[in-house]
């Protein structure tokens, strides 16, 4: 018996080095999967959210963070003196991000992508704006637990004929005082160029219309027409550009057919833009064409300090990084006074697309 005991002790301790070095194994794996996947660890790490991988809140930080070394990659090869910096932040109200920043590359002045996974309790202030949309958010004890993430970008490239671009896939549930849950997904990818060009226009519009009618073919003219209301610069009377798809508050059919399509507008975002920056970036340009950009611009940051919801949203949020939210500002704009461009010019013809929006795929 007592060699029996021995015995079983000693294979508890090979058994428990075996698991001890088995996890270190695992751990070297889950760095060189890291260093492979992502621009830096998950905000919920990597073992966490492989232990709850079923979990859609996993599945979508997942998303998020592939959606952003994806971006990232295809725009770094196509800038490639530059390089992002990488900043991982941490919210002291529960959970952090990553910022990644490419700045005064030669093919890109600014350019962003972000995640954010953040949770804790709504700010009444935020909670206040949503109960403006029509959510009835049921507190209890004044206090509301949330987790919101996504992957949000602005790129604002050198070059006067390659347009900005944006996009932003996020995720969202709120715990009502009952312990029910309230969850929804929002996002969207637009198009911002300085001057009209109707084959880059379509291509856009086409490569985000594909992605919508792989799940209903209402879509893409839904969420194109929600994009060209939302992105208006009401005391200028036009448009931030020329569109893309915009949706929010989007809870149904379910919420693996809305995971679904949420993960097919995010895929799309490198081959929609990717192919029209490397037609234009070595496009020359003249002096007048690069200040009709810079008051482009004056007209972005318009839109994003004073209508955008994001911004505002992430403005009231307690402990969020402010760096982060005015990621989406350019390195350079400007404000004329009183300019107007002559008609008939290239300039005036960008002008009657973003005052009459148009339908670029039929």
């Amino acid at each position: 018996g007592a060699l029996g005991g021995l015995g079983l002790g000693l294979w508890r301790r090979q058994q428990q080095a075996a698991m001890a070095a088995s996890e270190e194994d695992g751990d070297e794996e889950d760095e060189e999967e890291l260093r492979r996947r992502f621009m830096a660890p998950p905000v919920s790490g990597l073992r966490e959210l492989r232990r709850r991988r079923r979990e859609l809140r996993s599945r979508m930080e997942l998303l998020i963070m592939e959606t952003q070394a994806e971006v990232c990659r295809a725009l770094a090869a196509l800038d490639p003196g530059a390089a992002f910096a990488v900043d991982t932040w941490e919210r002291k109200e529960g959970g952090g991000g990553i910022s990644c920043v490419l700045q005064d590359g030669e093919v890109f002045e600014k350019a962003g992508v972000n995640v954010s996974v953040v949770f804790g309790h709504l700010s009444e202030e935020a909670a206040r704006q949503m109960r403006s949309r029509g959510k009835s958010l049921k507190a209890k004890d004044g206090k509301l637990p949330f987790c919101a993430m996504g992957v949000s970008s602005v790129i604002h490239p050198k070059n006067p004929h390659v347009p900005t671009m944006h996009f932003n896939y996020r995720y969202f549930e709120i715990e009502e005082a009952d312990g029910s849950k309230q969850w929804w997904f929002g996002g969207g990818t637009d198009l911002t160029p300085t001057y009209l060009n109707e084959e880059d226009a379509v291509h856009f519009h086409k490569t985000l219309k594909e992605a919508c009618d792989k799940h209903d073919l209402k879509l893409y003219p839904k969420y194109k027409k929600w994009c060209d209301d939302y992105f208006y610069i009401k005391h200028r009377g036009e448009r931030r550009g020329i569109g893309g798809i915009f949706f929010d508050d989007v809870d149904s059919p379910s919420k693996e057919e809305v995971f679904q399509f949420v993960k097919s507008c995010a895929k799309a975002v490198v081959p929609c833009y990717i192919p029209i920056v490397k037609r234009h970036c070595h496009d020359s340009f003249t002096p007048e064409e690069k200040l009709w950009q810079q008051l482009r611009r004056g007209r972005y940051v318009e839109f994003n300090l004073v209508y955008d919801r994001g911004t505002k949203f992430g403005l009231l949020t307690p402990g969020s990084r402010i760096e982060s939210i005015l990621m989406s500002l350019p390195l350079t704009a400007r404000w004329e006074y009183m300019h107007i461009p002559p008609e008939s010019s290239k300039e005036a013809e960008i002008l009657e697309v973003l005052r009459n929006p148009k339908d670029w795929v039929h």
